[in-house]
């Protein structure tokens, strides 16, 4: 059973930095039945331009034969505040206006989308989840969402993704906003404005979501006298006019930013007492070779969260690993969450 719907929320909703919408709308995905128990939620945030069909984009891991299957589970993603797929964003209408709002949208950050998410699940009467899954951006949600719902959270799996965006990360973001303000149509007001520099910042993205290897096994010439039209030029073009045909740049704009406000640490003294408020049972897992996400964050995590359990991949292609190496993460997924139901079991024996 599968049931694609939008959720609105008609009162204001306060962003973190104290602006208002006067209403949004989430758009979200179900497939399978939420159980008698109410006890067989399975919850995904999704990463930057993914959207909530999450057994489109995250084949191997989510499907009928797969760990989480909709036989079993009430798998539930949401559309993220700002993004394209019919959440409210920079193209939707501001009524006091009448017009989108392209660049007039007010920024929100990663609490602010996360929030969007609770008010969701209420209207859903999901009381628990039993399992809270994000990568990178997505990581960024969950984390948030296990420290502000430390009791609603029993399981919390956290895949290439950090507790405060680094440095490195907002400088590969800035230089892709550079991009698209570079092209005068952004400003054009104009739903495809900003498309030409969404290009160039989704070919530099491109740069931090692969690795040397990567590309050297699938962009490598076959003939040794080319000297131009190479393939990894095909590539980067071909990549960037793709994100340009499902996505806009205002959205992606803004994103970025709700990215780098990523910081669990804001307001709760530090990062380090933040991440000791999560209750969740946890598993951290990092991608040996991620560029954009290095291991030693998720490293971080791991020795930070109460009780988590830390685990790294191999994978060719780097950051984007989170996405493809689907046995691996079953693997090391399955035998968690078997983990985490035997302890369960020896707890409530315990207090029987």
């Amino acid at each position: 059973m599968s049931t694609k719907a939008t959720y609105n929320y008609d009162n204001p909703f306060r962003l973190e930095s104290g602006n208002e919408l006067a209403n949004i709308q989430i758009a979200y995905q179900t497939y399978g039945k939420l159980n008698s128990n109410k006890d067989n939620v399975i919850w995904v945030c999704h990463a930057l331009t993914a959207n909530s069909d999450v057994l489109e984009w995250w084949k191997g891991l989510f499907g009928n034969n797969d760990l989480f299957n909709p036989e079993e589970h009430f798998i539930v993603c949401a559309n993220i505040l700002g993004s394209h797929y019919g959440s409210t964003n920079p193209l939707s209408v501001n009524e006091a206006t009448g017009q989108p709002y392209y660049l007039s949208f007010p920024e929100f950050t990663i609490r602010d989308i996360v929030n969007g998410h609770r008010l969701l699940a209420d209207h859903l009467n999901i009381g628990k989840i039993k399992v809270l899954i994000g990568g990178s951006l997505g990581g960024h949600q969950a984390m948030e969402w296990a420290i502000a719902d430390n009791n609603k959270i029993e399981n919390l799996i956290l895949m290439a993704t950090n507790a405060s965006h680094s440095p490195w990360g907002i400088a590969f973001n800035e230089s892709q906003r550079l991009a698209i303000s570079t092209d005068r149509s952004f400003y054009a007001q104009n739903p495809k404005g900003g498309l030409k520099g969404l290009k160039t910042a989704r070919s530099i993205a491109l740069l931090s979501y692969r690795t040397y290897e990567a590309y050297s096994a699938t962009q490598l010439e076959s003939v040794n006298d080319k000297t131009t039209n190479f393939r990894a030029s095909s590539y980067q073009c071909y990549q960037g006019e793709k994100l340009c045909n499902r996505f806009n740049a205002f959205s992606y704009y803004y994103l970025t930013k709700a990215m780098d406000s990523h910081n669990v640490g804001r307001g709760r003294k530090s990062v380090a007492n933040a991440l000791r408020q999560i209750k969740a049972n946890t598993l951290v897992i990092g991608i040996d070779n991620d560029v954009l996400f290095p291991v030693s964050e998720q490293a971080y995590l791991g020795e930070n969260i109460q009780n988590a359990t830390f685990k790294s991949i191999n994978s060719a292609y780097g950051h984007d690993g989170f996405l493809i190496e689907t046995d691996s993460l079953t693997r090391i997924i399955g035998n968690f969450l078997k983990d985490s139901a035997n302890k369960k079991i020896v707890k409530l024996n315990r207090t029987a």
